[in-house]
């Protein structure tokens, strides 16, 4: 059997200038993450893990550590390799749906596959599938402004999964959500990663939700453990 991790990240370090003060964000931070694992990342606001999160899908950079994906060494790369990078492998679901108004739940979901210039008839039929997976399967017409807040947020993690990333980094995605709405996002991740070996890394302030997670780490002081 292959244990070896699916994200590794070791001793990642990052501050930030604000006016003459250093404020360090990371400390040396370390984490192993396996196939279909899911973690919960917890802390005070401000204590950087949204900036941790970005860093390990590759939208930041550390000031120092190393990041590998598949044991694939991805410190150093390129923007236009990390954005290939990103584009095969990661998916991002955030607080805020971040939907474009103006196109129906399937073009929203559809728009990553249509960039990659993916064909568009096994992307279509792609994002129908998994807007019936999160129940909007009658709803897939209907524009953002069309839909509920509940709604909004599935269509933005069939809009994650279209290119059946390996790995979910999701940061307060039950954050605007209503309690029966933010379970049900819940147990659809759990249904995918049992069912699809996806890893999910979610940043919440949902103690509820995190403990429902396979482990739960906290993030003060710039250490997570």
């Amino acid at each position: 059997m292959n244990n070896s991790p699916l994200l590794q990240a070791t001793a990642l370090c990052k501050s930030y200038r604000s006016g003459l003060d250093t404020i360090t964000v990371l400390k040396n931070v370390d984490l192993s993450v396996q196939p279909g694992e899911m973690s919960a990342i917890v802390g005070a606001s401000g204590s950087g893990k949204t900036t941790l999160l970005q860093i390990l899908g590759t939208l930041d950079q550390a000031d120092a550590g190393r990041l590998s994906f598949r044991g694939l060494e991805l410190t150093g790369k390129s923007e236009p390799q990390l954005a290939g990078h990103r584009n095969a492998h990661v998916g991002f679901i955030f607080q805020f749906h971040h939907l474009l108004p103006e196109f129906s739940a399937l073009e929203n979901v559809m728009m990553p596959g249509l960039i990659n210039g993916r064909p568009q008839a096994a992307l279509k039929k792609k994002a129908l599938d998994l807007l019936d997976r999160v129940g909007l399967g009658e709803r897939v017409q209907h524009r953002s402004g069309q839909l509920s807040g509940g709604e909004q947020q599935r269509v933005a993690l069939a809009r994650a999964l279209v290119m059946d990333p390996a790995l979910l980094l999701a940061d307060e995605p039950t954050g605007n959500l209503d309690a029966a709405s933010g379970q049900r996002v819940f147990a659809l991740l759990r249904e995918l990663s049992e069912n699809l070996g996806l890893a999910v890394i979610m940043v919440t302030h949902n103690m509820e939700l995190a403990a429902s997670m396979d482990r739960c780490l906290t993030l003060a002081d710039g250490n997570l453990r």
